[in-house]
């Protein structure tokens, strides 16, 4: 019996996002919805290729970010940066929420040189869902509707640079909620620099490179010094960090590619399917064949 392959996994598509009901978008940069409940789900897994920032007013929303489970309630913000594997959407039959939805051009353009609002979506991969006070509520609701206002306002000739002051404007506020969480205090900005550049450098390398002195050098710091950096900022190790994208890139192809365990040993760079397969096991507690039959 031939087993049935499984398909690529496919990015998020900004054209149907944009045929929502209810929603309004601004070109191919930025896409607000307020009947979030009525947008239509897909059934298979969707790579992001998108930053999204949501909040839940009304029911539950379950759903699994790169393989892992998490729930949003009423009163809670959800934040979820390109390249998250979203799959398993399941609301409940009264939720209702608001959904904010940019390209990563255009987010990198509103925060170009404003280093502090980017802890929002280093720190949103740890803790993606984030309750959310009653002011901080009403605030969001407010950025909302002035935003969504602005975009339908077609005759005012610095549309967009208003709504781009309104983004910023609006991050620095979500991104208080973050600072509110996490208690951070001035000492912490270099090291949050560098925990910071090392998430993202991990990200787009982990699959060619494991090392921690790899990445110490592309900071021109010692392994030392990254390895004290990312545990202050985090509470966990460089190590740790790296350990967790690669297994995350191994569950995701695992469970959502066509990829033979072969392909996948030489995409991510283990000497050999037996290496590959001891790695997972340590890290998942089964072998990739197991897992890959759940």
């Amino acid at each position: 019996m031939v087993k049935k392959q499984k398909p690529e996994i496919q990015s998020t598509d900004w054209e149907k996002a944009k045929r929502w009901e209810g929603s309004v978008t601004l070109d191919n940069d930025l896409l607000l919805s307020d009947q979030i409940h009525l947008a239509p789900m897909p059934s298979e897994p969707r790579k992001m290729n998108f930053i999204l920032i949501g909040l839940c007013t009304k029911g539950t929303i379950r759903y699994t970010m790169d393989t892992k489970e998490l729930i949003v309630h009423a009163g809670e913000m959800l934040v979820a940066s390109e390249r998250h594997i979203i799959d398993e959407y399941q609301p409940s039959p009264d939720m209702e929420g608001l959904c904010i939805m940019m390209s990563v051009d255009f987010f990198h353009e509103i925060i170009k040189s404003v280093h502090d609002v980017t802890s929002l979506f280093v720190f949103a991969r740890m803790q993606p869902v984030m309750k959310l006070n009653k002011d901080e509520i009403t605030t969001f609701k407010e950025y909302f509707q002035v935003i969504k206002q602005k975009i339908n306002d077609n005759h005012n000739h610095f549309r967009k640079d208003l709504i781009r002051t309104l983004m910023l404007a609006m991050f620095y506020d979500v991104g208080n909620v973050i600072y509110r969480v996490k208690d951070f205090d001035e000492s912490l900005l270099r090291s949050e620099k560098v925990f910071t550049k090392f998430l993202k450098m991990v990200e787009e390398n982990c699959k060619r490179e494991r090392r921690v002195s790899w990445y110490a050098q592309q900071q021109c710091i010692t392994p030392k010094y990254l390895s004290q950096a990312v545990k202050r900022i985090s509470d966990r190790t460089a190590v740790e960090w790296i350990e967790d994208y690669v297994t995350m890139e191994l569950r995701v192809m695992l469970k959502n590619t066509s990829k033979t365990i072969k392909e996948i040993t030489e995409e991510m760079n283990f000497p050999n399917q037996s290496f590959l397969g001891k790695y997972f096991k340590e890290h998942v507690g089964m072998t990739p064949s197991a897992y890959r039959k759940l």
